[in-house]
């Protein structure tokens, strides 16, 4: 009987053990939950529900984490599946989009001057208008992930990665012409 216990002991120091690696994992990687959620829901509660569900999947998720890989990434994939998933389930087509160089962000840098000021509005637009799947490349893009950690992270190939990045671009740069 002692040896039963003994064995709910360690499973529980193992449990506990992962539990606070996840939390400290979670807190040192929250701007990219943050991110995510208000890049793809509604300011106020469709944002804090998406925070919940995008941690609570994160949690559900983390047995099956491979920390030989970089768990940015990992974090990057769960939370935006999460994200288009409730996109789909909640029928939003074009959720506003929340400007992701505002306080509510902290690590992200603000803009030095007021030209830049024009710039980040004006991609903070283009962004809003993209589909969910445009929106996680640049999103990813712009955090200066490779194009092999963006592939990996949405599960289609580097080299698709590459060409999509690149009709963005060429995008952006026309949409700026017409401004």
């Amino acid at each position: 009987m002692q040896g039963v216990t003994a064995q709910k002991a360690v499973a529980m120091t193992s449990d506990e053990e992962r539990q606070r690696q996840f939390q400290a994992l979670l807190a040192e990687n929250r701007g990219i939950v943050l991110k995510v959620a208000y890049t793809y829901s509604q300011p106020g509660e469709d944002c804090e529900d998406l925070i919940q569900d995008i941690a609570v999947q994160l949690w559900r998720s983390f047995p099956g984490y491979d920390p030989s890989r970089k768990f940015s990434t990992w974090m990057y994939r769960v939370a935006l599946n999460v994200a288009i998933s409730n996109l789909r389930r909640t029928g939003q087509r074009n959720p506003k989009f929340v400007s992701i160089d505002g306080e509510d962000v902290p690590e992200l840098a603000a803009p030095e001057a007021p030209e830049s000021d024009e710039r980040i509005a004006f991609l903070n637009q283009f962004i809003s208008q993209q589909d969910p799947l445009n929106r996680a490349l640049l999103l990813l893009y712009l955090e200066e992930y490779s194009y092999r950690e963006i592939a990996d992270v949405l599960g289609i190939s580097e080299t698709n990665v590459a060409t999509k990045i690149s009709r963005l671009k060429q995008r952006i740069r026309q949409e700026m012409e017409k401004e």
